[in-house]
Order: structure tokens, then C-alpha cells, then sequence
């Protein structure tokens, strides 16, 4: 299941990054977001989801948002 499925305010487990993008790969481990991590959908928007990591909130689009598996 990818984070657009996810229900809002539900704690889960990143089990990996579904792409062969490397910078796109560095840019979520650079948030917090690698195999492992615990993440939080805060909200569903239009264009994608507001997401909890650590202590950070992030705006994130639908397609960064469906490469990541949980």
C-alpha cells in the first residue's frame, strides 16, 4: 500500500521507496523518510498529502506520495 491509500492520523512503517530516481531517493532520505521510519498522513489535498516525520511536516506530491510504500 502506498501513502494514498493511507487514513489520516494513522501511524505507519515506510517499508521502502518505490523509484529509480537516486536525487529523489536522497531527497526523502534528507526528510527523514527511508525504509524503517515510522510516517503519519496528517491530511489527503488535492495534489497530494500533508505527511509527519520525526518532527517535520512536509507538503508532498501524488506521485512522491504513491513511490513510497508503507
Amino acid at each position: 500500500m502506498n501513502l494514498i491509500k493511507a487514513k489520516e492520523g494513522e501511524e505507519y512503517i515506510i517499508k521502502e521507496i518505490l523509484t529509480d530516481d537516486e536525487e529523489l531517493t536522497s531527497f526523502l532520505f534528507s526528510l527523514g523518510c527511508y525504509s524503517g521510519e515510522p510516517i503519519t498522513v496528517v491530511s489527503h489535498l488535492k495534489g497530494g498529502c500533508v505527511v509527519s516525520i520525526k518532527d517535520g511536516r512536509y507538503n508532498i506530491d501524488t506521485d512522491l506520495a504513491k513511490s513510497i510504500s508503507i
